[in-house]
C-alpha cells in the first residue's frame, strides 16, 4: 500500500459540487459534498439512480474535476494535477472497478489481471508472481491461460478485482461491482472483494444499490439528489 495513506486521509472531498451544462442551464450532479475517508476504511454509498453516486466515483478517480472545491487523494489536490498526473495516478495508486467489467475478451485472464503492470512497462518477471498470487486467492489460477470471454460472469468480475489489486493501490473505488451479476454471484464477488481489501490494508469506497452488500462497510453514506447525508451506522435502517 502506498505509504501516504498510512500518514494522511486516503480521500476527502472538501465542499465539492460538480455541474454540467443542461442546455438550458446548469444541472448539479453534487453539491457541497464534504467528507473524509480514513485509511483502510470501507465506506458504501447508497441512493437512488442519478443521485450522483457515480459522479462522486469518477471525482474521487480524477475521471472528472469539480467545478467547485477540492477533492484529495493523500494530500494531493486532483485538480491541480494535469490530466496526465491523474492518469498515472489512476495507474499506480488507484483501483478501479465497474459494474460492466471492462475486460479484454480475447485475452487470457493473466494478461488481463496483468494489463496495468504492462501498460505501464513493467518486465513480466516483476508482475507475473503477483498476478498468479490474485488469481490463486479468488479461485481461478487453474483458468489463468483461458480466455477471459470464457468466464461466467461472476468469474470474469474477480478477474477485474484482481486486476485493480495488481498494483496494490492505497485506495479502491468500485461502481456497482455486483450490479451486473445475480444475487449468488454478487454475495460471492462482495464477501471476496472484503476479505482482499482488508489483507492489502487498501481503503475502499464503492457504490451499490443492495442495502444487504452496504452493510458490509465501516459507514454507509447516501446520496440525495446530489446531497451527502450524515454518515451512518451500517446497521442502521434504510
Amino acid at each position: 500500500m502506498n505509504g501516504e495513506f498510512e500518514a494522511a486521509n486516503a480521500l476527502s472531498f472538501e465542499n465539492v459540487s460538480k455541474a454540467y451544462d443542461a442546455g438550458v442551464g446548469l444541472r448539479f450532479a453534487l453539491r457541497g459534498v464534504s467528507f473524509v475517508v480514513k485509511p483502510a476504511r470501507r465506506v458504501a454509498v447508497v441512493g437512488r439512480s442519478g443521485s450522483g453516486k457515480s459522479t462522486l466515483l469518477h471525482l474521487a478517480a480524477g475521471i472528472d474535476v469539480p467545478t467547485d472545491g477540492v477533492v484529495r487523494v493523500g494530500r494531493r489536490d486532483l485538480s491541480a494535477l494535469s490530466e496526465e498526473a491523474r492518469t498515472k495516478l489512476r495507474r499506480d495508486e488507484v483501483g478501479l472497478i465497474f459494474q460492466f467489467f471492462y475486460l479484454m475478451p480475447h485475452l487470457p485472464v493473466a494478461d488481463n489481471v496483468a494489463l496495468p503492470a504492462m501498460i505501464a512497462g513493467e518486465k513480466p518477471r516483476l508482475y507475473r508472481t503477483r498476478v498468479m498470487e490474485l488469481l490463486e486467492r479468488v479461485d481461478l489460477a487453474g483458468r489463468a491461460g483461458d480466455p477471459v470471454q470464457k468466464l461466467s460472469g461472476g468469474e470474469q468480475q474477480r478477474v477485474a478485482i484482481c486486476r485493480a489489486l495488481l498494483r496494490r493501490p492505497g485506495l479502491l473505488l468500485a461502481d456497482e461491482p455486483t450490479g451486473n451479476l445475480d444475487d449468488e454471484n454478487g454475495r460471492r464477488v462482495m464477501d471476496l472483494m472484503m476479505e482482499l481489501v482488508e489483507n492489502e490494508g487498501a481503503t475502499l469506497v464503492y457504490v451499490t444499490h443492495s442495502r444487504e452488500f452496504a452493510t458490509l462497510a465501516d459507514e454507509v453514506w447516501e446520496l440525495h439528489s446530489g446531497e451527502l447525508s450524515h454518515p451512518s451506522s451500517p446497521c442502521a435502517p434504510a
